[in-house]
């Protein structure tokens, strides 16, 4: 009887696993069912720090822009600062506000007097 030579569908498919894995170390990047194994948990690994990423980046900018707002007494506390920017209708969202406080805080402050001095103006006719 002939020598019977296998289909190349397997080899593909075990090609593919060992490229996914071949930064793994040890046996993780060498025996094909561990490969498999761990492609599956990294790949939960990055599902699952995707939405952590952005969850840590939030509280970033926010503590950065707490942190330059109280710095100078700007303002007194980061909600209210965002409450009156939300209550001003100014379309700034916290990532961009944080790059404002670190790399220009004259522009913050520019931004937080405008807030105050609109809010005076708006209060002083309610007031009389």
């Amino acid at each position: 009887m002939t020598r019977v030579r296998r289909g190349y569908i397997a080899r593909r498919r075990r090609k593919k696993i060992r490229l996914f894995g071949s930064t793994f170390r040890g046996a993780h990047s060498r025996l094909t069912r561990t490969i498999a194994q761990q492609r599956i948990r990294a790949l939960v690994s990055a599902h699952r720090d995707r939405g952590r990423q952005k969850r840590d980046f939030r509280r970033l900018w926010i503590t950065r822009i707490n942190a330059v707002i109280r710095e100078n007494g700007v303002y007194y506390n980061y909600s209210q600062f965002i409450h009156d920017l939300y209550k001003r209708q100014l379309l700034l969202n916290r990532k961009i506000l944080a790059q404002i406080a670190i790399l220009n805080r004259n522009c913050l402050y520019m931004i937080s007097n405008e807030i105050i001095k609109k809010e005076d103006w708006k209060e002083s006719p309610k007031m009389i």
